[in-house]
C-alpha cells in the first residue's frame, strides 16, 4: 500500500509558488504556509469516520453527516511546525496540541531533541505531525519515534515540502505512516537543504533571517 500522498493540486502549487519566492514577505509567507496547512489538513482527514443524526433545519428533519467523535492531535516539530498549527485547529478546534523540539546539529545534520510535551491521552488519539520541511527525514522519524514510545497507532505526517531522501528515510523507518506532502523537489545540498526548495521555513515564517 502506497502510504505517500502527494497533493498536486493547482491551488496548492501556486501558494506554494509564492512560499518559493525569495521576495515574497514575512507576513504573506507566514499566511500561505498556514493556507496549504488547512489545504492539506482537508485532504488527510478524507477518511475520518462519521455517523449519521439527525438536525431540524428550517423547513423540515434532515439526515446529516457528522464526525463519529474520533479524537484527534495536531503535534507540530518546532519551530517551523508551529506555522501549520492555527489552520488545523481553526478547523478542528476540539483537537489537542502537543511539542516536539528538535534542533538540527549544523555539523551532522542530525536531529537532537530539547523538548517534549505531549497530552496525556495521546495515545488514544489519530496524530497529525506537522512539520513544511522533509529534508533528511531525520526530525520525522525521531517525533514519530517518540509518539510510538508513547502509545500512538494512528500517526499521519504532513509536510509541505520534501526530497526524495527525507521521504525514503521516514518510509523506511515508519512504513504504517501516511505522509502527505504538496511537494517533493530534487534533493538536498551538502548543507542538507532542500533544493530548489524555499530556504529556512522557520526563518521565513518568524522573520529571523
Amino acid at each position: 500500500m502506497n502510504r505517500v500522498h502527494i497533493l498536486n493540486h493547482p491551488l496548492l502549487q501556486h501558494k506554494l509558488a509564492l512560499l518559493r519566492d525569495r521576495n515574497t514577505g514575512v507576513k504573506e509567507f507566514r499566511e500561505g504556509v498556514g493556507e496549504i496547512a488547512a489545504l492539506m489538513f482537508y485532504e488527510a482527514t478524507r477518511s475520518l469516520p462519521t455517523e449519521t443524526r439527525t438536525v431540524e433545519t428550517p423547513l423540515a428533519p434532515a439526515q446529516v453527516q457528522v464526525l463519529s467523535g474520533k479524537k484527534l492531535a495536531v503535534v507540530p516539530i518546532l519551530r517551523a511546525g508551529l506555522g501549520m498549527v492555527e489552520p488545523i485547529l481553526s478547523l478542528v478546534p476540539s483537537a489537542k496540541v502537543g511539542h516536539i523540539g528538535l534542533a538540527r546539529d549544523p555539523e551532522t545534520h542530525a536531529p537532537t531533541t530539547y523538548y517534549c510535551k505531549l497530552p496525556p491521552d495521546i495515545a488514544q488519539r489519530q496524530v497529525f505531525v506537522v512539520d513544511p520541511m522533509l529534508a533528511t527525514g531525520g526530525s520525522a522519524v525521531d517525533a514519530i519515534d517518540y509518539l510510538k514510545q508513547a502509545g500512538c497507532q494512528s500517526i499521519t505526517a504532513m509536510h509541505i515540502l520534501a526530497a526524495p531522501e527525507g521521504v525514503r528515510r521516514l518510509q523506511e523507518a515508519h512504513p504504517d505512516v501516511d505522509i502527505y506532502i504538496a511537494a517533493v523537489d530534487e534533493g538536498l545540498n551538502e548543507h542538507a537543504y532542500i533544493l530548489p526548495g524555499l530556504g529556512d521555513a522557520g526563518d521565513r515564517i518568524f522573520g529571523t533571517l
